[in-house]
């Protein structure tokens, strides 16, 4: 959802491995017609608990994204949730929104940051 430069494989499984050590994050695999198609994520970040997603190249535009989504919004009990997406993420934004996500805020990018847009599913 938003722009992070890719990591070589032994920072990406370090990073993982960090991940699925905290009991704090809620992970979950995406899976169609039996294959992985990505993860989805429950994280705290500055105190306020976000949604992150990641789905393969191979799997866009099938709507795998808004189901999972969907799905994985009942597994989550923290509201208000947040995600945060690169405003030219134009189709993520898409996805947030169909699943009930509405803009409450724009990130302004320091120095080489990408311009992020903050959106909000539910209520305290």
């Amino acid at each position: 959802m938003a722009a992070f430069p890719a990591r070589d494989r032994e920072a990406f499984d370090a990073h993982w491995e960090k991940i699925l050590a905290d009991d704090s994050v809620t992970t979950k695999t995406v899976l169609f017609d039996g294959r992985v198609a990505g993860n989805i994520m429950s994280f705290e970040q500055a105190g306020h608990p976000l949604v992150g997603y990641w789905i393969g190249k191979d799997y866009w535009g099938r709507g795998i994204a808004t189901r999972a989504l969907s799905d994985f919004l009942g597994h989550v009990g923290a509201r208000p949730l947040y995600a945060r997406v690169a405003r030219h993420n134009v189709a993520s934004i898409r996805v947030l929104q169909k699943c009930g996500f509405t803009v409450s805020d724009e990130a302004m990018p320091s120095d080489d940051e990408v311009e992020e847009v903050i959106l909000e599913f539910g209520t305290p």
